[in-house]
């Protein structure tokens, strides 16, 4: 078996102290549900800033919001493969990490990864894999590929869940081609694409993977494609929910804290990155959102059920494919391949 823990891990003062007290704001960008209530209050109870919490469901939206010029953010989290692009565009600055004084806590192959421009613009907040679930109390026939997402048996017809996320969609159906991430051969996205028409009548919905959890659990959906995180969560509430690990393997991700350029409050999030680098802190992400995080001493402080959950455990012989930075010509194509699928 293969810890999701160590996967991602290989593949990709001002001394910021945690007790300083400090006044002012923080304002936050980070998928919804994903920043636990509890560390926050815990935060502005010893630094006496104020935390402000913005949410979106998809990291193109992230994007093209700071594209726009639009938010006065302080934080944000958004997948590794999009931290090249931000930083590229200029939309997002060095975080000031050797300055930190939990930077000790973090696992130091991060500092080194490839999509960790200089190794300073952005830390773990939490990572993942991604595939798809099955809800077990309404469809127990084997199932050990995307096969079963997208050519679905009749019992499956019309309650699919899809990612509404050009990047999260798309990367699923490549998977299931066995086409690159990023693909910029026009013809290979044809495949891509015509996978997708032809299971877009058989698909209720495409959303948010927070969404899609809800509905599984409620019985509106059978299959969905998902994070592992939100199948652990989902399972608290509906223990039949089994992520699956298709034969053709899963993608991962890491999502990164990073600072936009021009924040207003830089110095409180400097404050709040070293905050969540401490073991206990960590440890509370992870348990709110039931995955990983880049801190290996948070362990001690995580939910047993977690560390054993089976959607943070890779069985052997699944490949575990990292989401990759698209070039500019790639990602032309999955927008044009978004519009047609989508109009």
């Amino acid at each position: 078996m293969k810890s999701i823990y160590g996967i991602l891990a290989l593949t990709t003062c001002l001394t910021v102290a945690g007790a300083a007290y400090a006044e002012g704001q923080l304002n936050i960008y980070n998928w919804a549900g994903y920043t636990p209530p509890d560390l926050v209050k815990k935060f502005e109870a010893e630094t006496g800033i104020d935390v402000t919490i913005d949410t979106y469901d998809t990291n193109e939206v992230l994007l093209s919001k700071l594209q726009a010029g639009g938010g006065s953010y302080d934080i944000i989290v958004t997948a590794h493969s999009f931290i090249p692009v931000h930083a590229a565009e200029g939309l997002i600055q060095p975080i000031g990490l050797k300055d930190m004084e939990n930077i000790e806590n973090l696992d130091p192959q991060y500092l080194t990864a490839d999509w960790n421009p200089e190794g300073d613009y952005g830390v773990p907040w939490q990572w993942g894999t991604t595939a798809f679930a099955v809800d077990r109390t309404v469809y127990n026939e084997p199932v050990d590929s995307y096969e079963t997402l997208f050519t679905p048996p009749g019992a499956l017809q019309g309650k699919i869940g899809m990612f509404k996320g050009a990047s999260d969609l798309i990367s699923l159906a490549q998977l299931y081609l066995g086409v690159p991430f990023c693909s910029e051969d026009p013809s290979e996205m044809q495949r891509v694409l015509e996978v997708l028409l032809a299971q877009k009548p058989h698909v209720k919905v495409y959303g948010g993977g927070g969404a899609m959890r809800e509905q599984l659990v409620s019985g509106e959906l059978i299959a969905a494609s998902n994070y592992s995180g939100q199948i652990v969560r989902g399972r608290e509430q509906k223990p039949e929910l089994e992520y699956i690990y298709p034969k053709e393997g899963v993608a991962s991700w890491i999502d990164v804290v990073a600072i936009p350029k021009g924040a207003q409050n830089y110095e409180n999030a400097q404050e709040f990155i070293n905050y969540i680098l401490q073991p206990e802190h960590a440890a509370m992400l992870s348990n709110h959102a039931g995955y990983s995080n880049g801190v290996p001493a948070s362990r001690e402080f995580m939910r047993e059920d977690l560390l054993a959950a089976p959607e943070l455990i890779v069985p052997d012989g699944i490949r575990v494919v990292p989401l990759a930075t698209c070039t500019a010509a790639a990602s032309d194509l999955e927008a044009q391949l978004m519009t047609q699928l989508l109009e």
